[in-house]
């Protein structure tokens, strides 16, 4: 089958073409026959040698892809995903390929009406913004929520599921463009970090109450502005740190508000931790998608063999939503 690899650490340019066996599914996986996969910044990071895969999986790049069923490992049972099914999945490794076998938990039908391209932008950012969001942090209907990076795949998946699940939102973009972008996605007012501090914007929006629930993908040089915004029992939570891993904290305000400050990662969590996830999305979430209130925002689709140039605009910034690679 073709692929992409990663010939040795470095920029774009390192990712190359080349053939690899079929992968051949194991006891409880599925193969999918992949039209289109997803290009994620942790792809970045594997490329540039700082985000190996967990042991166990495919060293090609890719954490999720859409496609069709077109192979059953030992135990799988064709009801639950018969041949021929299309489907999404999210993976810990090798969606840089025409073929992937995954575990049948992290797979999810196409939701209804949903073009294949946009399906392969779905899984990681839905999979992340439930689990951190909704999951960890609880936020409910009626809260305010701020998430950084609003015009992201995982931002602009964030904007439009709290809105639609009834939460207050707000977002940090780096442009006015951006910041056009997650109003229009549904954000109540966008900031723009350039010109904006967003703890003096939020102060003034909530009228000092602070936002109820952040997602954070900037990590330290934001961490003393996040714990200013929040609300009384607010929740902070990290999922990236391009903006540094360390940092000093007042944690002053954080007991006197009782704030909860947490975190988390996917790639490495076992298939039954994915399959809860999965459910979960499958229950609350497939139906907004389905019914079109929530949508995956597309920015550009490139040919698997331009896997550098896609690497390249994701670096760029300048995308609004998913970067996708058209496989099959």
């Amino acid at each position: 089958m073709k692929a992409v690899e990663i010939a040795s650490p470095g920029g774009p340019e390192v990712l190359r073409a080349t053939s690899r066996p079929v992968p051949v599914p194991a006891r409880g996986e599925v193969l999918i026959k992949v039209a289109a996969a997803g290009v994620n910044r942790p792809d970045v990071l594997q490329r540039m040698g700082k985000y190996p895969p967990p042991p166990g999986a495919s060293e090609l790049p890719g954490l999720e892809v859409s496609g069709t069923i077109c192979g059953l490992g030992p135990d799988v049972r064709p009801e639950g995903f018969a041949m021929g099914a299309e489907v999404c999945a999210l993976l810990a490794g090798g969606g840089y390929a025409e073929f992937v076998a995954v575990p049948v938990e992290q797979v999810l039908p196409v939701p209804d009406g949903m073009s294949m391209e946009a399906a392969a932008g779905l899984p990681e950012t839905a999979f992340t913004v439930w689990a951190n969001v909704f999951d960890r942090g609880r936020l409910r209907e009626g809260e305010s929520f701020l998430v950084h990076g609003g015009t992201s795949g995982i931002g602009t998946t964030a904007i439009q599921l709290a809105r639609a699940r009834g939460a207050r939102v707000f977002a940090t973009a780096g442009s006015e463009a951006k910041c056009r972008a997650c109003v229009a996605l549904g954000a109540e007012r966008a900031i723009d970090y350039r010109k904006e501090d967003f703890a003096e914007v939020l102060k003034e929006q909530l009228q000092g109450r602070g936002v109820d629930v952040i997602l954070d993908m900037v990590g330290g040089s934001y961490l003393s502005r996040n714990v200013a915004s929040l609300a009384v029992e607010g929740r902070l939570i990290f999922i990236a740190f391009i903006g540094g891993v360390k940092t000093e904290i007042n944690l002053a305000p954080v007991m006197m508000k009782r704030l909860t400050i947490t975190g988390s990662t996917l790639r490495a969590r076992s298939p039954a931790e994915k399959g809860a996830i999965a459910e979960a999305l499958r229950r609350e979430v497939w139906p907004l998608y389905a019914s079109g209130a929530v949508r995956v925002v597309v920015h550009r689709v490139f040919p698997l063999e331009q896997a550098a140039e896609a690497h390249a605009a994701l670096e760029a910034g300048d995308h609004v939503g998913k970067i996708v690679l058209q496989v099959g």
